[in-house]
């Protein structure tokens, strides 16, 4: 039998509680609640929102882009073959889940009274159209032919309500190469209208049919801007980027998607500080509450701990009984803290409860990412650090003499 276990539970009974300890016990629990509660939350918050961003910009650019080696940062790029040795070998390379042609071309759309700048992207019949699908909110995606040029082409919502256009307008773009002493247009049906909420993407990109733009360019069928990767894994990003420019010719560059939009994925991690910060805090007040509570505890029962040690209880078998006691509120706390945290994460992860200004946040309402890795790892730290604070003021029990404790009772 565990003496110390038996004793522990007699004294967290809520009839053997004192007048002073009852309050402190109720504000102990509280706290770790509130405190494990709030880091759950924080962090599926900020690792759910960390993810939205970074799908939606992988979506416009995928994770490695392949591209003519020059200095040139215009959207326009000197064209490449398509027939490269690397194709096939990177569409069966371990980690890379599939690859596609592109190409891109700045122009203007006119209509009869405005005009706006955008980037036509051009995509072949290999496009993965899995990220757009879902982010289209009126009309279809392009059916993409290689043997006939499309002359759809799918637009954002911004554009679409800048210029006043709609689903299945005519529209007139205008074009200008290197060469060319007068633009180029081009009237092109639009068949799609699409809204990600990334406002830098939406108010330029326009998608349409490689073949556009190769005939644009006066280009050749075999001719392109570069090579889209998608990959298996977000997290075998730099693995797989550095396979990939050790396997395309000297004349190529290759990019991911942290090298092309450093700025966003700079301001993404700088949200981890933010949760670090509220994870210091939340544990700091949960330990305050714990150890104030354990020495209310000790300084209640100081009699009860000079019988002990007069019947010949060892200190460490004390201590056990007090550190078990207080353990026992980390955990209960624990219990009922986790329970609210899933359950509200739930709700706003299926209900969208809580709403957003996409125009600030890039999203419509606030996103949940649960990983049960990070909640093991915010309990397990909680009751590690918890544990560990507790041990300090622990050897207090060591300080009180029986007699002196007898006579104080």
């Amino acid at each position: 039998m565990n003496t110390e276990l038996f004793i522990a539970k007699r004294i967290f009974s809520i009839k053997e509680l004192g007048r002073l300890s009852r309050p402190a016990v109720r504000v102990a629990i509280l706290s770790i609640i509130l405190s494990i509660s709030i880091m759950i939350v924080s962090m599926a918050i900020v690792t759910g929102f960390q993810k939205e961003i970074r799908e939606k910009v992988i979506g416009f650019g995928s994770h490695i882009q392949i591209s003519r080696f020059d200095s040139n940062s215009s959207p326009e790029t000197e064209p490449i073959d398509k027939n490269q040795t690397f194709y096939n070998t990177f569409q069966s390379a371990e980690g890379i889940k599939h690859i596609q042609v592109f190409a891109t071309k700045a122009g203007i759309i006119k209509t009869d009274d405005q005009m706006e700048g955008i980037i036509l992207k051009g995509v072949g019949s290999d496009y993965d159209w899995s990220f757009l699908e879902d982010k289209i909110v009126e009309g279809n995606i392009l059916q993409i032919k290689d043997s006939l040029r499309s002359k759809d082409i799918i637009i954002s919502k911004i554009i679409a309500n800048r210029l006043k256009l709609k689903l299945g307008d005519s529209v007139r773009m205008y074009f200008i190469g290197k060469e060319q002493a007068q633009p180029k247009g081009r009237k092109l049906h639009i068949t799609g209208i699409y809204e990600t909420g990334l406002s830098e993407y939406d108010k330029l990109f326009v998608i349409a049919d490689i073949a556009q733009i190769q005939s644009l360019n006066k280009w050749k069928p075999n001719q392109i801007g570069g090579f889209e990767i998608l990959i298996d894994n977000y997290n075998d990003l730099e693995k797989v980027s550095e396979y990939v420019y050790k396997n395309i010719p000297y004349d190529l560059n290759s990019k991911n998607i942290k090298q092309k939009d450093p700025q966003i994925f700079d301001w993404l991690s700088l949200m981890d500080m933010n949760v670090l910060i509220i994870l210091i805090l939340m544990v700091i007040v949960a330990t305050i509450n714990i150890i104030s509570t354990f020495l209310i505890l000790i300084l209640e029962r100081t009699s009860m701990i000079g019988l002990l040690k007069a019947m010949g209880t060892r200190n460490n078998s004390i201590r056990k009984v007090f550190l078990y006691t207080s353990m026992y509120l980390v955990f209960k706390g624990l219990l009922w803290g986790n329970i609210i945290a899933l359950l509200f994460c739930l709700i706003q992860k299926y209900f969208g409860i809580i709403t957003l200004p996409q125009e600030s946040y890039y999203l419509t309402e606030v996103p949940i990412h649960l990983s049960f890795l990070h909640i093991f790892l915010l309990n397990a730290g909680t009751i590690l650090i918890c544990f560990l604070m507790l041990l300090i003021p622990s050897y207090i029990i060591s300080k009180i003499t029986p007699v002196k404790a007898i006579r104080f009772s």
